[in-house]
């Protein structure tokens, strides 16, 4: 019953920026953590961040940090990823998933929607 849909995902060069959404449905009174986690081909899935529902809190991976931000607007069940400054290394299927307590496992997240590309050209 619970239902998240991932989009934005596009080619963009290298340096560019690019906002992607993930919009849940099903669960309209949600206060879960929200989290963005990334797979790229031939690699496990790798924590990105995550915001807490009210968003007075979020966590990254050192690798995004300072260049991605997380935000969300809960009138909306919406969550977003800022990416700025890409890199080739960025290029990956970016998924978006919940969990009740803030975290960076991702076997501690579930409902997971299908993800959206991402590619990053040089």
């Amino acid at each position: 019953q619970v239902q998240r849909v991932e989009s934005g995902g596009q080619l963009v060069q290298s340096g560019g920026s690019l906002r992607l959404s993930c919009a849940t449905s099903g669960r309209p009174f949600t206060r879960d953590v929200m989290g963005w986690f990334r797979q790229a081909l031939g690699k496990e899935r790798e924590f990105v961040g995550a915001i807490t529902w009210s968003a007075d809190f979020s966590i990254y991976a050192d690798s995004v940090k300072g260049r991605f931000t997380i935000s969300r607007d809960n009138a909306k069940n919406t969550v977003y990823l800022q990416m700025n400054r890409l890199k080739p290394e960025d290029t990956a299927v970016y998924y978006c998933a919940a969990t009740r307590r803030l975290a960076r496992s991702a076997g501690d997240y579930d409902y997971w929607g299908q993800g959206t590309q991402v590619t990053v050209s040089s």
